[in-house]
């Protein structure tokens, strides 16, 4: 991790999109890169080792530039070895424990808690950095995934952390998201999907 990056306390938490072609990825990512996105995750589920390597190099080199915590979906050996600011861990991607083993004490990182104020109490104790509810609403990226209600950011306050919402976020129910306790509001359809990008980031950063 670079030490002189800091968590910031709220914002856009920008997450890259699922796209074999490598080059077709980064044309559709580094434009969107600027000091208007608080932290991007590296999450491609169709790109092979080798691409994963190459490409979240090739973000953590922008982030630096622009002061963006970057962020590794699942994998915190890649974030390892890539230096990276820190790990997202889902329910079967490891544990806390052996991650911040590996990353060190100033990696952040982060835990899917989905609808769970137990999840995200346990990974208060296991020293998470921050917790994600979600789906909040309707995913298209994930239509399977479990419904967390708003409910769940304030029964959570009192763990101290900072919360991400994530799943079906739009620039329509993002200013309810955040009134509900939603310190971060993570994206990835709305603003890969959408017919203008740029306009989409805008359209997030002015309901914080």
């Amino acid at each position: 991790m670079n030490p002189s990056t800091v968590f910031p306390k709220h914002g856009l938490y920008l997450i890259t999109p699922d796209d074999i072609d490598s080059e077709r990825f980064l044309a559709r990512v580094l434009p969107l890169l600027s000091d208007k996105i608080a932290i991007l995750q590296y999450r491609n589920k169709l790109a092979n080792t080798r691409q994963m390597r190459e490409q979240a190099q090739v973000l953590l080199e922008h982030c630096r530039k622009l002061g963006i915590v970057l962020i590794i979906n699942d994998d915190f050996v890649l974030a390892h070895e890539l230096a990276a600011d820190g790990v997202h861990i889902g329910e079967h991607d490891g544990d806390i424990e052996s991650a911040r083993k590996l990353l060190g004490s100033n990696a952040i990182i982060g835990m899917s808690c989905y609808n769970s104020l137990d999840l995200a109490k346990k990974a208060a104790l296991d020293g998470a950095d921050y917790i994600a509810f979600g789906a909040v609403y309707a995913s298209g990226t994930k239509p399977l995934a479990r419904n967390a209600s708003l409910e769940l950011f304030s029964q959570a306050a009192s763990l101290d952390l900072p919360m991400v919402a994530i799943g079906g976020i739009t620039p329509d129910n993002a200013a309810q998201t955040l009134a509900a306790g939603a310190d971060f509001l993570a994206v990835i359809g709305a603003v890969f999907d959408a017919a203008d990008p740029v306009l989409a980031i805008e359209n997030f950063i002015s309901c914080f």
